[in-house]
């Protein structure tokens, strides 16, 4: 869409180019005409077919000195331009100078031969480009991710150690799935090896909240969150999320080398988050992560 939106204006001004390729004032003239009803664009600037600027970089306050005669060769967003593409719109970057993300788009400069005689360059910010694309959503599939090399080197000389949150998994696995079901809990983490707990709510999303165990293991808590039907956007059936924390307390007692540190589950997106003490983590949908046996996880 970038794209076709900015090749008309690209090819007009490059035209214009082709005929004063060795005439700077010229060329600066129509980059700052240009400019001045330019609504999207950061710099305009012209190249030589070598890579080297011709004009100073025009603003849509006027032109950024000292830009004549750099070499932007090494660019890879004129590599392509060099191979001889038409035109065409980088990949996003980190602008060398302001680091922010960037594209530039590049149009080659031909005379009446068909002959390139250079480049037409213009960079934008991402910030200031029109939303050209859906709003981003994680694939909903099964990601593995290793941690930390020095964590994973030592795991066989490490043993796990019972916590509090251990010696009353039961009752702390029950009262976290009533607050998830009638009490607006919609992501709900829980650190075993700590025993506390992160959850965020439906009525607050945009901050979490942090249990330690004394409020855990007490079901007072409960009294300190309104009471609300399980969320409407959740695709977790209420049934699976006492099946999902048993799941859960199997792999936090399988093995004593080798065992669930946290885990999180997610209602709205479906996702379960497993970290292990191996520094490994693993993210799922909570249908495949039900389906997975013991076997599955430690082999046998």
């Amino acid at each position: 869409m970038l794209e076709a939106l900015l090749f008309d204006s690209m090819s007009k001004v490059a035209a214009q180019c082709a005929g004063a390729m060795d005439n700077r004032t010229d060329l600066e003239a129509f980059l700052m005409a240009e400019m001045q009803k330019a609504k999207y664009c950061k710099y305009l600037w012209v190249l030589d077919k070598t890579g080297r600027q011709l004009t100073d970089s025009a603003t849509r306050s006027g032109f950024k000195a000292g830009q004549i005669g750099r070499d932007r060769v090494a660019r890879p967003y004129l590599q392509r331009a060099l191979k001889g593409d038409d035109y065409y719109l980088s990949e996003a970057f980190i602008s060398r100078n302001r680091k922010r993300p960037s594209l530039t788009a590049m149009k080659a400069i031909v005379d009446a031969k068909g002959e390139t005689q250079g480049f037409l360059g213009a960079d934008f910010d991402l910030n200031e480009l029109p939303h050209s694309t859906e709003e981003y959503r994680d694939d909903q599939k099964w990601l593995q991710v290793k941690g930390d090399p020095a964590i994973r080197s030592g795991v066989f000389l490490t043993q796990r150690i019972a916590s509090a949150m251990d010696s009353q998994i039961d009752d702390v696995l029950s009262l976290v799935e009533e607050l998830i079901l009638v009490h607006g809990v919609f992501h709900a983490k829980l650190h075993f090896s700590s025993s506390r707990a992160t959850f965020w709510l439906v009525d607050n999303p945009f901050a979490y909240q942090i249990l330690n165990f004394a409020e855990l293991s007490n079901p007072d808590i409960c009294l300190a969150y309104r009471h609300q039907e399980y969320f409407e956007k959740a695709i977790v059936e209420p049934e699976k999320i006492q099946q999902i924390f048993q799941q859960f307390k199997l792999l936090r007692f399988a093995d004593e080398t080798v065992y669930l540190r946290a885990a999180s589950l997610n209602v709205v997106n479906g996702m379960v988050g497993l970290n292990f003490s191996c520094d490994g983590s693993h993210y799922m949908p909570y249908e495949e992560f039900l389906d997975k046996n013991m076997g599955f996880w430690f082999g046998g």
